[in-house]
């Protein structure tokens, strides 16, 4: 089996006077495709924001990479942060810069790598996450969905990470579209011995290319396993978000 290389134990979070997580726990291992399903408001986004540092639970712990982030220094942060890449749900590019600029704003903060090997780099994870070279050059706006999908995915490989955060990577990609970004996913951890936590909304991307999952809802995570051991749990929140039937299980 392989090491957990994320824990969650007991984690409390809390908007204001609103609970989001009522002691949750799960643990994510190396190299499989994890993710955080559950209704709107279940906080899932707000677990895995709280994994990359963006937030902070209450009480609890949370462990990346065998650091604690409650305490963690800004120095050990700083350098945990260049072993993770992020790709957010709108993609988060900079809309003033082409996709090559967005690529090579990593290598500027992180490396001192010259000019020359930075331009190599940048084309190489266009090549990678299989956009067209000219898309380098490109501005955002430019882009199809799609292609912005891809091309965030590239920034988030810049660095090379071995843990890779996605927030729903699928959400306004068509049936088509997120099957292609799917197997992208599934390739790229093969390819290149990832680890990949994700929060989606998309039930065939949890059927095709998820390892494990956890299921939150009432605050709490539901269930954690296999799409298999999953499906056995008799709770209501499983059957409506499943649809049992669907898997040829009768609730």
């Amino acid at each position: 089996m392989n090491g957990t290389i994320i824990r969650v134990n007991n984690v409390v979070s809390t908007f204001g006077e609103n609970l989001v997580h009522d002691h949750v726990s799960c643990t994510v291992r190396e190299n499989e495709i994890y993710a955080l399903i559950g209704g709107s408001g279940s906080g899932k986004s707000t677990l895995l924001r709280e994994m990359i540092m963006l937030g902070h639970p209450i009480s609890g712990t949370i462990e990346v990479l065998g650091h604690d982030l409650q305490s963690i220094t800004p120095s050990q942060a700083h350098d945990l942060r260049r072993k993770w890449g992020v790709l957010f749900q709108s993609g988060a590019l900079y809309s003033s810069l082409t996709v090559g600029e967005n690529i090579a704003l990593l290598y500027k903060e992180y490396t001192d790598l010259p000019s020359n090997l930075i331009r190599e780099l940048i084309e190489l994870k266009i090549n990678l996450v299989g956009l067209p070279i000219h898309a380098v050059n490109l501005y955002p706006s430019e882009l199809s969905g799609g292609m912005t999908k891809r091309a965030a995915l590239a920034r988030a490989l810049a660095l090379d990470p071995k843990l890779l955060f996605l927030d729903e990577p699928t959400s306004g990609l068509d049936p088509l579209g997120s099957r292609q970004f799917d197997t992208l996913i599934a390739q790229l951890r093969e390819l290149l011995g990832l680890t990949v936590v994700m929060v989606t909304h998309d039930l065939n991307t949890i059927h095709h290319i998820v390892d494990r999952f956890s299921l939150l809802g009432e605050k709490k995570v539901i269930a954690e396993g296999t799409l298999a051991e999953v499906l056995i749990i008799d709770h209501p929140i499983v059957d409506y978000f499943f649809q049992k039937g669907t898997y040829g299980i009768k609730g």
